[in-house]
Order: C-alpha cells, then structure tokens, then sequence
C-alpha cells in the first residue's frame, strides 16, 4: 500500500536521483584493444566488452569492483535482457562499456547493478542502427534510492528469488539440450531403418530400393528428353541428329566406405534422385512483369515456409515458368552466413497463388516427389550436417553451397512402402518434440518475463518490508551533497579515479 507521505509514487523513505548523483563514473579506466592485437596478447586478465567477457588480455586497467553498463550494442529496449553486469578482481575494459561504482554509504553496487537493469532507456539510448547510451545521457539516467540498509535488504531478496529462478531456467535449458539430442536421435533411427525395424521384419516380400531406384533412373531419363523436346518445339526446330546421347547419366555413389544397410536399401547420389537443379531468381527491381511473392530466407523458420510478410517482386511469364515451384520441391539453403543453416533441406507443399524462389536457395526437383519428405528429413541428420560442413566455401562471412556439391551427395534409400511407413512414424515424434519445445520455450519466456517482475516490486518498494528507523534516502543525498561541496575548494586535479599500477609496464611482470 501507498503511504500518504510517499511523493511522486515513492516509497517512504525513498529518493529519486540521477545517476551521477550516486554512482562514481570510471570511464577513464577503459581502452579499446583490437582483435588483431589481443590475439599477440593472451593472457590471464578478463577483457570486457558491452555486454560481458569478450577475450583474454596480458594487463589489467581496474582492480576492484564495479558495475559496468553496455555504451553501445547493449539491448536497451528489451526489457527481459540486462545491459548491465558486475565484474571484480583485475580486468581489461573496452569503450563499449561505461565503468561505474556506487557511491560508498550510499549506494551499494548490487543494488545500482539491478537498478540499471531495470532502467527505462527510452530517450537516453538514441541511434538509428545501433543504440547508443553516451556518458551525459547516461548520467541524467533517473534512478529511485531507498535507504542503504534497504537496499541491502531488497538485494538479498533479488538475489535468493533469482537463485531460484535461475535453477528453474537450467533445468529448462537442460531439458532443451535433451529436446535436442532427443531429435537427433529420432532422425538418426529413421535414416538407419532402426524405427521400422519391427515393421520391416513383418513384411519380408516388399520390393527391394534396388529396384525403385532402377525405374527412377529410367524416369529421369525420360523427363530429360521431354524436356529437351519441349525445348526444340518451343524454339521451332527439330531435335538434331544424335541429341539423346548428350544427356549424361549420373554416376553411382561410391559406396566402398559406407556403413551397411538394412535389407531392402541402397545408396544413391541426390543427383540420381533429382530430375532438375537450378538456382533461384536473381533479379530485385524490375519495372517488367506482374507483382509475384518470392520466397527469401526470411520466410524460413525452422525449416518450414512462413509467409507471413510476404515480399513481391515483378517478374515475367517465363520467369514464373521458370522459377514456379512446385509441390514437395525441395529448397537448399545455397549460401548463408550461418555455418548451420547452409545446405538446409525445406519442402514447399504448394500454395494457390504462384511462389517463386530467389537465389539465394537451389531448388531440387525430384523425379519422384513423393520422395521430398524423407530426404527432408535425412537433411537435418548428422551426416548430411557432416557433408555439408566438410564441403562448403567460406569466403567474406558467407557460407555456400553448389549444386555440383549437393548433387554429390550420398543418401540411403529405402523401399518405397518402408519410407513412407518411416516418414510417418518421424513426423509423429518430432510433432511430439515440437509441441514439448514450443511449451518449454513459453516456460523460458515466462521466466525472463518473472525476472523483471521481481525488479518492478523491488523497485516499487513492495519486495521488502521497510524499516521506519532508516534514514531517508533524500536526507543522505543532501547530507553527502553538502560534504562534497566543503570539500571541492581542497581538491586538485580532474577528480577521475587513479589508474591500477601494473597497467601497461607491469602486465608481462602480473602475467
């Protein structure tokens, strides 16, 4: 309950101050060390960039205690994040962090470490693609001061109410691990046969991959040379003398090094499998063609199509003929610059309207597409992963992947009945691991959400009861105030904290 003495929704007993008023700025104590020179100068000492510990240093510029608050590239206006973190002992500090310590007597450090990460940044964190917190800004931050003694009751609170959502949070995290290897392990059975070991052993008689795999070589032999037909129709002349024997077969995988499999399976190349190949659609602004949605990257989520902010492009009747996709089309993801996201498998399912696809997937159209969810999963296995990362290029901070390399590819193929027996059974259980990791990640939502929670009512002033004989935050502020006015005639110099000896000369001597 408010108490009648309480003023501008303070508690009694309570003050409201700007930063600068009870915390000491360090920012003197920082320097900014590149990556190409901290590589020549590891060391035991802690370097600290916005938001934590970004390396190892040979010297140290601070030797205590403090609260340092992210300067730029700290989140701000995500109020379930913190911006702000406690670092003790010898330490190295970059300029992306302001250095604070609370003012002795009257602000504890704990405390001013969870009141800036309860802070409303809005209006002193400006900047248009990177938020920036400077020094003025961040010294006319509004903070509420209860009395030291309350503070350090509400920081005892804090702490034990965090301990324990903290535990909470790792057991979460635990079960997301376990969620993790849980999927892996699922894949892994479907790919290997072990998911339909009992299935197949109960149907002895069905026909053997080998043969599958014959008929489909076969189809794709066919498709190509319709193909090339439609092609000479198209342009109006007739197919030339000996045109059937350009069309190249692909060859059979190498399977010499391959672990066994089960009765019924062989190996093929995604190459054999796959009728066309081709990259997406390249062009961004053009003024010809009609308005048609081009699936980005930005549409993936999870592996799945999410045409929730759909992106158009125009794009002409021969363009949508020729980069339409189709049903159980296959998407590989052909450059990214996440190491973990290249080369993977999505299956489009098709939609009514027209969807093109830009370049930055290759499309695999099967010769059999009832074949697309089974290679969709075998996409997300440990081996495919393995290919991939053994085969991709890296340059400038992109990853890619070609279609020669993904035609090499070696996948197990079972029998067609089989298949879809495992690609049912995957499905139900990755579903059941879907719905579990949706509700554990609501539950993690939930606690970043209860954190700050927690620092609402400690710094509402209802997290703790409060102790009458306290002497008033305001009381002390005016008290400090006045002391440090008859002592400003005394002191010389900036009045900015002293650099730690063994700073630069001394640090190969403290290594």
């Amino acid at each position: 309950m408010s108490s009648p003495d309480e003023q501008d929704g303070l508690p009694k007993g309570w003050a409201a101050a700007e930063l600068e008023h009870v915390a000491e700025v360090h920012d003197d104590l920082r320097e900014p060390v590149n990556a190409e020179e901290r590589a020549h100068r590891t060391g035991p000492y802690p370097y600290y960039g916005a938001t934590g510990q970004v390396g190892w240093i040979d010297g140290f510029l601070m030797d205590g205690e403090y609260v340092l608050l992210g300067e730029d590239g700290a989140p701000f206006l995500d109020p379930t994040k913190p911006k702000a973190y406690m670092v003790k002992g010898k330490a190295w500090v970059n300029n992306h962090a302001h250095v604070l310590k609370g003012i002795d007597g009257l602000c504890e450090n704990r405390f001013l470490l969870h009141a800036l990460n309860h802070a409303d940044y809005r209006g002193f964190a400006n900047g248009t693609t990177r938020l920036k917190l400077t020094q003025g800004a961040m010294r006319r931050l509004p903070l509420r001061l209860p009395p030291p003694p309350e503070q350090r009751r509400i920081v005892a609170k804090i702490e034990e109410l965090f301990s324990d959502l903290d535990a909470g949070v790792a057991a979460l995290e635990r079960v997301r691990a376990n969620l993790k290897r849980y999927r892996a392990s699922v894949l892994k059975a479907a790919v290997e046969g072990r998911l339909t070991a009992r299935w197949r052993k109960a149907h002895p008689n069905t026909e053997p991959a080998a043969k599958l795999l014959e008929r489909i070589l076969d189809e794709r032999r066919k498709k190509w040379e319709a193909e090339q037909l439609a092609k000479f129709a198209k342009a109006g002349k007739p197919p030339p003398k000996g045109w059937q024997a350009k069309y190249t077969e692909p060859a059979a995988p190498d399977t010499s090094n391959l672990p066994g499999l089960p009765r019924g399976w062989c190996w093929a190349t995604v190459e054999q499998l796959t009728a066309t190949a081709s990259n997406g659609f390249g062009k961004r602004g053009q003024e010809d063609g009609s308005p048609t949605i081009v699936l980005r990257l930005a549409d993936i989520d999870l592996g799945v199509i999410s045409l929730a902010s759909p992106r158009s492009i125009n794009a002409t009747a021969d363009e949508i003929e020729d980069y339409r996709l189709l049903p159980d089309d296959l998407l590989a993801v052909r450059v990214n610059g996440s190491p973990d996201l290249v080369g993977r498998l999505v299956r489009y399912g098709g939609s009514e309207q027209p969807l093109l696809f830009c370049d930055h997937f290759i499309r695999l159209r099967l010769v059999r597409p009832e074949m697309a969810a089974f290679l969709r999963h075998y996409g997300d296995t440990s081996d495919a992963r393995h290919f991939v990362d053994q085969n991709k290029v890296c340059s400038a901070g992109q990853n890619t992947i070609s279609q020669t390399t993904l035609a090499r590819m070696v996948v197990p193929v079972p029998p067609a009945s089989e298949r879809d027996r495992i690609v049912s059974e995957t499905e139900r259980l990755l579903s059941m691991a879907t719905a579990i990791g949706a509700g554990l990640e609501h539950c993690l939502t939930r606690a970043a959400r209860l954190r700050q929670s927690i620092l609402k009512r400690a710094f509402e002033g209802k997290l703790v009861p409060q102790d009458p004989t306290d002497e008033p935050a305001d009381k002390l502020l005016e008290r400090m105030a006045s002391a440090k006015a008859r002592e400003a005639p005394a002191k010389s110099g900036t009045g900015r904290a002293e650099r730690p000896r063994g700073r630069r000369a001394d640090r190969t001597a403290a290594a």
